[in-house]
């Protein structure tokens, strides 16, 4: 991973050490639970540090690369916050303009103003005061947006292994709400939970 973007982030900033955010979300293509994102901000000049944790895109590495992560990610960044737009959210308003939300209120929940935010994907969010630069596979091409991505990740992961407890046939601790054969399956014996988006083809029984 770099952070030699393929722009010039001093388009943006004036000094190395500006503050940078980059935000990230999780849980888009999921059947059931929340959309989660999450937005860091640190200094410019301290991203490196992020690349010597080893920070990349949280789908490269382990469930437990992802976890031993957390802590150090959270000691180098100046600030971070995660937010989640649940299952009803997602099917009033559509995964799409759920995603941009969770995102823009992550950025929105930080303590402090980014002099630029970085955002995963190919489209800018609404309603920020900030510049904005859209990253496609952002968080393999930044280790600012990687580093949301992992404790978005791992966040959403948590809960999700909470909800397997309460609704075990679905195998939400290994699949995380994904429409694997095992989810599926289940979906066509027991049918939908309150935490199933009724907006996705697979629930609507």
């Amino acid at each position: 991973m770099t952070n030699i973007l393929d722009f010039s982030i001093f388009d943006y900033i004036s000094s190395e050490d500006a503050l940078v955010a980059g935000v990230d979300e999780v849980g888009r293509g999921c059947l059931c639970g929340s959309v989660v994102a999450c937005a860091v901000v640190l200094p410019y000049n301290k991203a490196y540090l992020l690349e010597n944790i080893g920070v990349t895109d949280s789908k490269k590495l382990t469930a437990k690369q992802r976890e031993n992560k957390v802590s150090a990610i959270k000691e180098i960044v100046t600030d971070w916050c995660i937010v989640e737009v649940d299952n009803s959210t997602i099917d009033r308003i559509n995964i799409h303009q759920a995603s941009l939300l969770a995102m823009t209120q992550a950025i929105q929940g930080l303590s402090v103003s980014p002099a630029v935010c970085l955002v995963d994907g190919k489209f800018c969010l609404p309603d920020l005061p900030y510049a904005q630069v859209s990253l496609i596979k952002g968080d393999a091409r930044s280790s600012i947006i990687g580093s949301a991505s992992i404790l978005a990740k791992v966040h959403r992961d948590e809960k999700m292994m909470i909800y397997d407890e309460q609704y075990p046939e679905y195998d939400w601790k290994n699949n995380k709400g994904y429409g694997t054969k095992k989810h599926l399956l289940a979906l066509e014996k027991y049918g939908v939970t309150p935490l199933h988006r009724l907006s996705f083809s697979p629930c609507h029984g």
